[in-house]
């Protein structure tokens, strides 16, 4: 698993799909989003989520889990976020996102091409936002990633003390109960949910 801040070569490719960073000062700077992203974050869905957090992005330490393009965790940075890792398990993920890093010429931005799961077991770091934007759970048998990441006891350690982390799921999907952390809100637009959730003691 690689750790770094750049990349030596960018890896794009031809063809992929294109988005904007909305607002701050990378604001409108066009990304790249890998093929292998079926369902990146609509801009709409992003500018709702940002809006919600309102000055909580201030100098927050960011932790953006299944990144993709990385679209979150730019967003975060250039809205003032002090830091971003972008973890994704996807090669080329992790080749798009770090060349929309240095295309946008946001600073505090690191990749590390790991599970998710897999990454929160092991890491020490202590994020104020933790952001999970995994493959939709459809189908009986299929994983639920939220799910899954909300029964982990290592993920409110990873939460500062009046942090959040925040998932996206399908509408359809209902919304998933955690043990360690405490449900505060969901909002929908169209077929996606944003669901937040904070400490048990906030």
């Amino acid at each position: 698993m690689k750790s770094q801040s750049l990349p030596h070569t960018l890896g794009f490719t031809k063809n992929l799909l294109e988005m904007r960073i909305i607002a701050g000062k990378a604001g409108r700077i066009v990304i790249k989003v890998p093929s292998a992203v079926a369902r990146p974050t609509t801009d709409f869905v992003r500018q709702a989520i940002f809006s919600i957090l309102g000055v909580k992005i201030q100098d927050a330490r960011v932790l953006d889990l299944f990144c993709g393009s990385g679209a979150l965790g730019l967003e975060a940075l250039s809205r003032g976020a002090a830091s971003c890792v972008f973890i994704d398990d996807h090669r080329q993920a992790i080749s798009v996102t770090e060349g929309n890093l240095i295309k946008a010429r946001l600073d505090g931005g690191r990749t590390t091409r790991a599970d998710a799961f897999s990454f929160l077991k092991r890491d020490t770091g202590s994020y104020d936002l933790i952001f999970a934007d995994p493959p939709y759970w459809k189908n009986h048998g299929d994983i639920d990633h939220v799910q899954k990441l909300l029964e982990l006891s290592t993920l409110p350690e990873r939460i500062s003390p009046f942090g959040h982390f925040i998932a996206e799921i399908s509408a359809h999907q209902t919304t998933p109960t955690s043990r360690h952390l405490r449900f505060l809100d969901r909002r929908e637009y169209g077929s996606s949910a944003i669901l937040i959730y904070s400490h048990l003691s906030q």
